[in-house]
């Protein structure tokens, strides 16, 4: 398994990360569920991920804002309050002498603010981070009814395997394909009939759709979340598929599914 590196710990230091995440979680921002439904307790782990990949792109888009005196650091995390004042990370220089020497975080986290806190206003003035920009053409949030989806299976079934429901995995290949082209044509039908059925996900500097699977006979919850991306005008393709919870975090760093089918 490929080891998780963290582009935000890098760059900051958190002397209470979990404790940092659940402020967060329950004292700032607009209430919304963290954790997926099969959580025991409370790891916000929907938030962990949304903050690790936002501020990867943050980096990426050179918005991270400096004090006059490099002293201080913040990003925007892109969330807000129950009142909509954005909310940032601030940060303060590592003035660890071995900091260098060591390879350490170069700044230590001190809060989640508000836009509205004194000293992200007195130490940035009007050198206030803007949000990361996920997407540029809006229509690419909406599923194009005219264009048709055109589904690679023989991907999807070998790099897959593992995410299909246990009640699949010893299934014939023939019948491993019927069921999920099945899967997919009833899918397409949906977001045809109503465009909200698809729900936006940022991948790897993209924007992909997610169309719900339904591959267990008898019920009408998805499975699977087929990942489709537009090729030219008029088609959609699809060579892989995320389980919900993979699906879920992808598509929060845009904006909290509203779909009826994506929950957390």
């Amino acid at each position: 398994m490929k080891k998780f590196h963290s582009a935000l710990f890098d760059f900051c230091w958190f002397p209470n990360y979990d404790a940092s995440i659940e402020y967060l979680a329950n004292n700032i921002a607009d209430p919304e569920p963290w954790d997926f439904s099969d959580a025991t307790q409370a790891k916000y782990s929907i938030l962990k991920s949304y903050i690790e990949h936002t501020f990867r792109k943050i980096k990426s888009e050179n918005k991270i804002s400096f004090s006059s005196d490099n002293n201080f650091a913040c990003f925007n995390t892109g969330l807000v309050t129950a009142n909509l004042e954005s909310i940032f990370a601030l940060a303060e220089r590592n003035n660890r002498p071995d900091v260098a020497e060591k390879g350490l975080s170069p700044y230590v986290f001190k809060a989640f603010v508000r836009e509205s806190d004194i000293q992200l206003i007195s130490k940035f003035g009007d050198n206030i981070p803007d949000i990361a920009d996920f997407f540029q053409k809006p229509e690419d949030l909406i599923f194009n009814p005219q264009c048709r989806v055109v589904p690679q299976i023989d991907h999807i079934i070998a790099d897959n395997m593992d995410r299909f429901p246990a009640h699949m995995q010893g299934l014939s290949s023939d019948e491993m394909r019927r069921r999920l082209v099945g899967a997919i044509n009833e899918a397409q039908k949906k977001a045809r009939s109503n465009y909200k059925i698809a729900v936006p996900q940022y991948y790897e500097g993209k924007i992909q759709l997610l169309l719900p699977l339904c591959l267990t006979p008898g019920s009408p919850n998805p499975d699977l979340a087929l990942a489709t991306h537009k090729i030219g005008n008029n088609t959609y393709t699809a060579r892989t598929c995320l389980t919900l919870k993979m699906a879920y975090n992808n598509a929060r760093l845009i904006v909290k599914p509203q779909s009826s089918w994506l929950k957390p």
